[in-house]
């Protein structure tokens, strides 16, 4: 049976947090002899609590003295290489935190520029006029994006429809509700950086320019 997932957040109630308390301290403490006593190493353990005027030791003061004097004695370096106090700690918490909000925040950019591509593409222009710079400039670089990946697949001789597929991908991330895309014939690769008489023919007749 599965244990129960415990909500990590102060207790209220003093009879339920000094009983916690009690019997996470003896858990701690017994966690600490089977480290020592497993894997061969030198540890102690000190719990200063508000219910005790003495601080709860393991294994005994004097091997409390004998690993602090041992780790006092080891290099700089080695002191403070994996040590964290709660200061450190939540800032660590934080930048990962913030590292996945960035991360989130643009795959959702991605997304949502994918869906306004794909609803300009049903409605053959670009609906909405209040759009700024910004968000035509992403809507302009998902396009080329697109259609260098459109024209690569073509030229490997991929047979999959790629503008299906670019469509059920984003409707599988964000349930919006938009109709399916028009029937369309696969795109030609995308134009070179200097384009001859001939592209800007073809372009021309395509509505591309």
């Amino acid at each position: 049976m599965t244990r129960k997932k415990v909500k990590l957040a102060f207790i209220e109630n003093d009879t339920a947090r000094k009983t916690t308390y009690k019997k996470r301290t003896k858990g701690l403490l017994k966690k600490v002899e089977e480290l020592s006593t497993l894997c061969g190493i030198d540890a102690c353990a000190i719990v200063y609590g508000p219910y005790d005027p003495q601080p709860e030791i393991w294994p005994s003061t004097s091997g409390v003295e004998k690993v602090l004097l041992k780790f006092k004695t080891a290099p700089e370096f080695d002191q403070s290489r994996r040590m964290v106090d709660q200061e450190s700690f939540l800032k660590q918490r934080i930048g990962k935190a913030e590292k996945q909000l960035k991360r989130q925040w643009a795959d959702n950019k991605e997304t949502e520029t994918t869906m306004l591509m794909f609803q300009c593409l049903n409605a053959g222009n670009v609906e909405q006029n209040d759009m700024s710079m910004d968000v035509l400039n992403d809507l302009s670089c998902m396009i080329d994006h697109n259609l260098r990946k459109i024209g690569r697949r073509i030229e490997s001789g991929d047979s999959e429809n790629p503008i299906e597929s670019q469509v059920m991908a984003a409707q599988s991330q964000v349930q919006l509700p938009m109709a399916p895309p028009p029937p369309l014939l696969p795109p030609p690769p995308p134009p070179p950086t200097v384009p001859d008489n001939d592209d800007i023919e073809m372009m021309s007749r395509l509505g591309w320019v």
